[in-house]
């Protein structure tokens, strides 16, 4: 694809995520006039890239022709990678998840040799697809940690020696790599594919090993100075002597998170509570985790329990963001989403209890669709969102 003509990468990025958009339409987003944006659409149509895709509802006059990116043509891989495994997947440019999503333990870590690992697994799924790899637009990557995504670095995890983690994998691979937090890039998810789609200001909690936190605001992700901004796991509310991953007390973290859940259930077993869960629970974290979700929506009630106090704790501190952002909408997503309707109880509850009648009333407080996928689809989204900046890289065999 030529990315040459800046005003076919921003009618691209304009289209992602649309079922179909008209000239008028796709005019005004990018502030041209109605024939250059249509000559742009012809040229675009000629390379494969754009398809007609019918024509608008009548309004009482002619009806204007639609136009739709075209399915399975040019692709992006997404990549989620967390503490404990690194999960891929290929998606064309209507965000259609077309191969994956495909997994691999990696144990995120400080560490040269989990970068060696990841940029390996990355490679041998993109030569298994069997895909055109002149067709691969780049790859995106989101992962836990403090991360400067215009440099490339993670202060946090995977050290890349001299390089940046992205000049590593970019010589790997041969394609354009981005890197972003991964509740960033879920808060993404959300904005273009998900239950933030419309809504101007959103707060997108990301539910996983810990709680991250997707600020959308005037439709775009707020990422804050340094692109720090969502470290929502670390506010220290509870007096609880507890350490936190980040070497501090009483973090949101240390009282609502996976982990949480799975040492309450631990203990809870050991203690010989009545439940259909086994004696013992997987050693593997991820596995253990779908146990107690599978449990819950077969409506085992021990389990249905351990979300009560997790969701009351996950509440309270989503009373401060209500306080501090004034949001339309709050969304809880990613891979602890999974349980659905299960978290709304508990975590509404502490809202009511803990925030100002007047600023959480008219909040909507919803279940994500794109749940466990979301960072996938972010990750792929992130690729297109910063598409002026891909580069055609000598391709690794």
């Amino acid at each position: 694809m030529n990315l040459d003509n800046k005003y076919k990468v921003q009618l691209i990025k304009n289209m992602y995520g649309c079922d179909h958009l008209s000239v008028a339409e796709l005019s005004k987003k990018i502030k041209k006039s109605i024939p250059f944006t249509s000559s742009l659409i012809s040229e675009m149509i000629e390379d494969e890239v754009l398809e007609e895709c019918g024509l608008a509802k009548s309004n009482g006059g002619r009806r204007p022709q639609l136009y739709a990116i075209k399915d399975n043509n040019f692709y992006t891989v997404g990549v989620a990678v967390n503490q404990i495994k690194a999960t891929l997947a290929v998606f064309d440019l209507n965000g259609n998840q077309i191969i994956g999503p495909i997994s691999r333990n990696i144990r995120l870590s400080k560490t040269g040799e989990d970068l060696v690992e990841l940029g390996e697994f990355i490679s041998e799924s993109i030569v298994e697809s069997d895909l055109d790899r002149e067709k691969i637009l780049g790859v995106g990557i989101g992962m836990p940690g403090f991360i400067d995504s215009i440099k490339g670095v993670n202060h946090t995890f995977l050290d890349s020696g001299t390089s940046s983690i992205v000049s590593y994998l970019e010589d790997v691979l041969g394609f354009s790599v981005f890197i972003d937090n991964d509740s960033s890039l879920i808060g993404l998810a959300e904005l273009k594919q998900g239950c933030a789609k419309g809504h101007p200001n959103a707060l997108v909690v990301n539910i996983g090993w810990g709680i991250g936190l997707g600020v959308v605001i005037a439709e775009r992700v707020f990422r804050g100075e340094k692109g720090f901004a969502g470290e929502f796991s670390h506010i220290p509310l509870f007096d609880n002597n507890k350490i936190c991953s980040c070497g501090k007390l009483g973090c949101l973290e240390t009282e609502s998170s996976l982990y949480v859940l799975l040492d309450a259930a631990r203990e809870g077993l050991t203690d010989g509570a009545y439940t259909s869960l086994p004696d013992r629970l997987p050693e593997d974290p991820t596995e253990a985790v779908g146990l107690i979700f599978e449990a819950m929506k077969q409506g085992d009630t021990f389990s249905i329990g351990l979300l009560r106090q997790v969701g009351q704790n996950l509440g309270r501190g989503i009373s401060i963001l209500i306080h501090l952002f004034n949001p339309g909408l709050i969304v809880l997503s990613g891979m602890g989403s999974s349980p659905g309707r299960y978290w709304l109880p508990p975590v509404q509850q502490a809202i009511n209890e803990h925030s100002i009648g007047k600023l959480a009333e008219k909040i909507e407080l919803k279940i994500s669709r794109l749940g466990p996928a979301a960072e996938l689809v972010g990750a792929a989204a992130l690729v297109v969102d910063r598409l002026e900046e891909v580069q055609v890289l000598e391709r690794v065999n």
